[in-house]
């Protein structure tokens, strides 16, 4: 039986104009934009040069670090491009752009495997990283870095279908067209931990997915079982999903593994699958395209590097001009500058909203001290004295409100009769103490 978090709203879920949308496989575009910062962690460095020619699923940019994730080429065809461009994220990165030759010459280095059963753990972490798979949930992990760190701590590992976020069904049409991959990743995460029981946790808002799975298990689960939970936001956030499924609860500043549990995204299970028994590098992504602006909303897969402005082209356009172009979800996407940004590994949604959807027709008022941020926050904090000492510049006393624990959900936003811009002042506060963090280190 699943139990519950602290705080969490329930914003409309507006999924319905795709909930229902067959994935569909579109064109690779003329040109791809790819990246060499996908994810969280150290950047990688361009593996090819101009004029240089290259294979689908080539390996074109690496890293020694640690904690970062090879980067692959979605398209074969020849570099035309080593130079920044826009990324997602508002900025511009370092990007190999390939023109596409139409050709899809494949270039893996990865071997397909038939069977797990004489591969230790390490190789398939290893099989992991080499395959560049990050969690695909929008958070941009390196999944070989959270599976090595878990390595002799973790008794529970959780599956993660809740897809919380309105609008997306990129995930939800996953696990009803691809469940069988999915529990095949599920299976290779128990042999990495060497754990006889898994769960998957599904919101009780998507039935046909949670029936499926059943189904693809059938009588003889073998320690796999999936998990209704009733339907609240943020529960696709690890440390809530832990709460629900578990009633462990991870300390502040503190990780998954700490309280003996993995996380792994349904998107990010079903990768490792297709990259152990498949050989292939994470090349694409399934992106669910919608809002009121957009015509024809869809579930799309597309080459990793294909700008969001063929995703619209391919959904017919927008009926009307767009207030806001979000990469991921309402509550916690990044707003988009610039169409020609393309589509990375965290990409699972773009949508085109109006003013209106958006909330741009109401204009910020004062705090009335309601406490409705601090009932709906799920991780204990106190919102509405954070943005007041954000807003007054006392950084000490927003550093005592553990500001730096805040995941930015934007449930406290939501909850608030003020329409009071509070996420965007908990990200100010927050860099604002990292630069000052930063100077008193110079100073040294």
């Amino acid at each position: 039986m699943a139990g519950r978090f602290f705080g969490g709203v329930h914003p409309p879920e507006n999924k319905d104009h795709t909930q229902r949308k067959v994935i569909r496989t579109i064109p690779p575009p003329k040109t791809v934009v790819i990246p060499m910062s996908m994810h969280v962690g150290a950047p990688c460095t361009p593996l090819v040069a101009k004029g240089d020619e290259v294979k689908l699923g080539q390996l074109i940019g690496g890293s020694e670090a640690p904690i970062s994730a090879p980067i692959h080429s979605s398209v074969s065809g020849t570099v035309s491009a080593v130079e920044p461009r826009p990324h997602p994220n508002g900025s511009k990165v370092l990007s190999v752009v390939i023109e596409n030759d139409f050709k899809d010459t494949p270039g893996s280095d990865l071997t397909p495997h038939d069977s797990i059963d004489a591969l230790s753990p390490q190789e398939l972490i290893d099989i992991v990283r080499s395959a560049g798979i990050v969690g695909l949930g929008g958070a941009g992990f390196p999944t070989h870095a959270k599976l090595s760190s878990g390595l002799g701590k973790v008794d529970t590992i959780i599956i993660n279908g809740a897809e919380c976020e309105p609008y997306i069904t990129s995930g939800y049409r996953g696990m009803l067209e691809n469940g069988d991959e999915l529990i095949s990743g599920a299976r290779i995460l128990m042999k990495v931990f060497g754990l006889k029981e898994l769960t998957i946790g599904i919101e009780d808002n998507k039935p046909e997915a949670i029936k499926n799975l059943n189904r693809i298990l059938g009588p003889n689960a073998d320690g796999i079982r999936v998990l209704s939970m009733k339907t609240r936001y943020p529960q696709g956030a690890e440390k809530q999903l832990i709460q629900t499924v578990t009633g462990r609860q991870v300390p502040p500043g503190g990780l998954p593994a700490l309280v003996g549990c993995a996380v792994v995204n349904a998107d990010t299970a079903a990768a490792i699958h297709r990259a152990v028994y498949l050989g292939e590098p994470l090349t694409q992504k399934v992106v669910t395209v919608a809002g009121s602006s957009v015509a024809q909303p869809d579930n799309l897969r597309v080459r990793i590097g294909t700008p969001f402005s063929e995703l619209f082209s391919e959904c017919g356009g927008f009926k009307d001009t767009p207030a806001k172009v979000i990469m991921g979800g309402p509550m916690m996407g990044l707003a988009q500058y610039d169409l020609s940004a393309p589509v990375v590994k965290g990409t699972n949604a773009v949508l085109a909203l109006s003013a209106g959807e958006c909330g741009q027709d109401s204009a910020e008022r004062s705090c009335i001290r309601c406490g409705r941020c601090v009932e709906a926050c799920p991780m204990h904090l106190v919102p509405m004295l954070m943005y007041a000492y954000e807003r007054k510049g006392m950084l000490d006393e927003l550093n005592k409100m553990h500001v730096t624990d805040c995941m930015e959900c934007g449930s406290c936003a939501f909850a608030c009769p003020g329409r009071l811009h509070l996420v965007q002042s908990f990200k100010s506060g927050k860099q604002r103490l990292r630069n000052r963090q930063i100077k008193e280190a110079a100073a040294k």
